[in-house]
């Protein structure tokens, strides 16, 4: 396999996709939700990049990693963001990824819903699954800091 593809996603409490909406589409304050020390935009020649900074703990060891990202797109209608990591010390050559926020189903329970999906080479240094598991505990992370956010303003 040359290619790595994946989706992942995660319910967002008792939230309409109109509130959680704003917060992702926030490119260059993800470190409000995300797992790391900082984010914030950077001269791009070529549009809007952010650099994301932070510690990733694996396996009881510490190490600080980053990453610059480009957006690629920002779509308020259809509610999704797609970025590619374009320079990191994490061993990514190439990866693109989008997130959407989608609404509820009207049968399910809860709020709306968060997905992450993702294409990249494959990553010196991480198995496919560890990757994924830390996407997974990554985009949990998000998720709990978003509802942990909302629960004060209501």
């Amino acid at each position: 396999m040359s290619k790595w593809e994946g989706k992942i996603s995660a319910q967002v409490g008792n939230t309409e996709a109109e509130q959680v909406w704003p917060l992702l589409a926030d490119f260059c304050n993800f470190h409000k939700w995300f797992p790391m020390d900082t984010c914030r935009q950077v001269d791009g020649e070529a549009g809007v990049i952010r650099y994301c900074e932070g510690t990733l703990r694996d396996e009881g060891e510490e190490r600080r990693v980053w990453a610059k990202e480009k957006l690629l797109v920002l779509d308020p209608i259809q509610r999704y963001v797609t970025y590619e990591v374009v320079d990191n010390n994490m061993g990514f050559k190439s990866y693109v990824a989008t997130m959407k926020v989608l609404p509820k189903l009207k049968d399910e329970e809860g709020g709306c819903k968060i997905e992450w999906s993702f294409v990249c080479d494959l990553v010196e240094g991480w198995t496919y699954e560890a990757l994924l598991s830390y996407f997974h505990s990554s985009l949990n992370y998000m998720v709990n800091k978003m509802e942990q956010a909302f629960s004060l303003t209501h």
